[in-house]
């Protein structure tokens, strides 16, 4: 067993962690965090990589709350926003560490933000630099974020919650047993994927998502990329209709992800039609007809706004398979190291002085 599949499979346990912790002895610290956000005329949620997905979901949360925030990954925020002075920013980082988070950190104190850092890493230079520090303690994964991604998704999703309503005990519940369920699913959803022909190595694929399973939309993109070191596409379903379904064509892959309340029956339709025109689709989503695509992935029932947390464990699944399939190793990173600590460049890391000559 590859150590990527491996992360997989303890999830539902370290996301049923992080639920209690911060329903527990992380309460306190998750308390103090909403009611800073609570009284912020200005609230960014950022992040980088894996990070910057999970914070996308908590961002839906926040607007279906009334609750405007400002979207942005960390190296465009560092480098081309100025927060005004007050500002609450939001960092979501598993390391703490990479070149652009601490950029951010210097910035903001420099314009007299406040920074909220939600992290994993007790010892990282966010926990420490944050004037409002959250970190959720998990068990790292080997290479790719795959438990650090959920269990961040899941810790910035909780606070989003509670900011712009509460975190109940009832949603706690029904998390942990959306968790059970997940868990009782996932040898289900491994044998559905081995046994389809929609994985195939060499294809391109092309994920679409609406709401917050964006989030897992181009999350599953980064893992077809880290994972099975393979191109992929992702997008929001309502873009994909305004020009990009020019290039449908036999043998194109598609994995659509299908919001448990909003647009079902559109995106039925977009499915039925990009079988129509030739492509391979996988759905994922809860109570889908199982005929609506060539591979139907059932996630379980997860509170109003959760699916996303659920979602995602089948992408990663199929990444792994497709790994497996292609016949990488999806356990090392070729050119990427773990935390990025450098801005220049692809293959080294190196300090660099000076602008590049042109």
């Amino acid at each position: 067993m590859t150590h990527f599949l491996n992360d997989i499979l303890r999830q539902p346990r370290a996301l049923a962690s992080t639920i209690e912790f911060l329903d527990g002895a992380g309460r306190q610290q998750l308390d103090d965090a909403t009611a800073v956000l609570r009284q912020a005329s200005q609230i960014y949620l950022t992040g980088i990589g894996s990070s910057y997905h999970a914070a996308i979901a908590a961002a839906a949360t926040f607007h279906r709350g009334a609750r405007p925030v400002y979207l942005q990954d960390a190296a465009e925020l560092s480098h081309f926003t100025s927060p005004p002075r007050g500002s609450v920013i939001v960092i979501l980082s598993r390391s703490g560490e990479s070149a652009e988070i601490l950029k951010l950190l210097a910035k903001a104190r420099e314009s007299d933000a406040i920074v909220l850092g939600l992290t994993h890493a007790e010892g990282s230079s966010l926990a420490r630099e944050a004037q409002l520090p959250l970190v959720v303690p998990i068990q790292f994964d080997h290479s790719i974020s795959v438990n650090t991604y959920t269990c961040l998704a899941a810790s910035a999703n909780i606070l989003a919650t509670a900011v712009v309503d509460t975190f109940r005990s009832t949603t706690r519940d029904e998390l942990l047993r959306a968790m059970e369920a997940v868990s009782e699913r996932i040898s289900v959803w491994q044998r559905q994927i081995a046994s389809a022909n929609w994985l195939s190595r060499g294809l391109a694929y092309y994920f679409l998502a609406r709401g917050s399973s964006l989030a897992t939309c181009h999350e599953a993109r980064l893992l077809w990329e880290e994972g099975a070191k393979h191109p992929a596409t992702s997008m929001g379903t309502a873009s994909f209709r305004h020009g990009p379904q020019e290039i449908v064509s036999d043998g194109l892959r598609f994995g659509v992800w299908v919001d448990p309340e909003h647009m079902r029956q559109e995106d039925f339709a977009v499915a039925r039609d990009l079988k129509k025109l030739g492509g391979s689709v996988m759905l994922v989503g809860h109570q889908l007809p199982e005929d609506a695509a060539d591979l139907v992935l059932q996630v379980p029932l997860a509170p109003r706004g959760w699916q996303f947390l659920l979602d995602v464990i089948p992408a990663q699944l199929a990444a792994a398979r497709l790994a497996e399939i292609s016949e990488v190793d999806c356990d090392s990173f070729r050119i990427c190291s773990y935390i990025v600590r450098g801005e220049y460049g692809l293959i080294s890391e190196m300090a660099v002085t000076k602008e590049p000559e042109t």
